[in-house]
């Protein structure tokens, strides 16, 4: 069902599978959940991301990237909910889901029937996280890792990307290479929860969902979130 992950992806694989195995609960253990506003999805969570990041870099003996993956975020999760109440958006097409992180949109876009999911992300911890967690939602999908965003897009029918403008210069590049990506043709659709670093203009609204807020920081306990696409 999953193609197979290789290099530090398939340590970090590895080391999640054990993680998973260990019975027992508590702050710093991950457990399989339904994403909150999207219960079609379950997904290996951290009970608290810092708390789990901090016992598996003590227990490394080295710094290991930040594990966004292991908490549910707001636009990845507006934008899977928009896959599947609408799944003529995937259905039947070629989807890369950038920046995937935990893979909450590759899995929608293939619960709503896309013919192959492509869930990409630099963290090989993010691209085990996809593996176990498309093994758990029982549907396939390709993680891989590297930097796309200096690349030209190709073969794809429909790129999603949730919680990616979240710094200038993030925004700074994946903008151009969403552009790019539209320009052979592909639907693109962004899922924004309004972080401020969007320029005007630059993509308009499809849709909007007031969601729970999950993520780590974040002291409201609802957050209105956008689908957005390149104007």
């Amino acid at each position: 069902m999953l193609a197979p992950v290789r290099g530090a992806a398939a340590v970090a694989l590895t080391e999640l599978e054990r993680e998973i195995d260990v019975p027992g609960g508590g702050l710093d253990r991950l457990r399989l959940v339904r994403a909150p506003f999207v219960p079609e999805v379950r997904l290996h969570l951290a009970e608290d991301a810092i708390v789990w990041w901090a016992r598996m870099e003590a227990h490394a003996g080295r710094a290991l990237p930040p594990p966004y993956w292991a908490s549910v975020w707001a636009g990845g999760q507006a934008l899977a909910r928009h896959l599947l109440d609408h799944p003529d958006l995937a259905a039947g097409r070629r989807v890369l889901d950038l920046a995937a992180g935990s893979g909450l949109v590759a899995i929608a876009a293939a619960l709503a029937g896309a013919d192959h999911v492509v869930a990409n992300d630099i963290d090989p911890y993010a691209v085990a996280a996809v593996t176990v967690n498309a093994r758990a939602n029982r549907v396939t999908v390709a993680a891989t890792d590297g930097d796309l965003l200096d690349s030209d897009p190709s073969e794809v029918d429909l790129l999603v990307a949730g919680d990616v403008l979240y710094d200038e210069a993030m925004t700074a590049r994946v903008l151009p290479f969403l552009r790019r990506a539209a320009a052979t043709g592909a639907d693109v659709l962004v899922g924004e929860p309004g972080r401020g670093h969007l320029p005007p203009d630059v993509l308009a609204a499809v849709t909007s969902y007031v969601l729970p807020t999950t993520e780590p920081a974040v002291d409201t306990p609802v957050r209105r979130v956008q689908v957005l696409r390149p104007r």
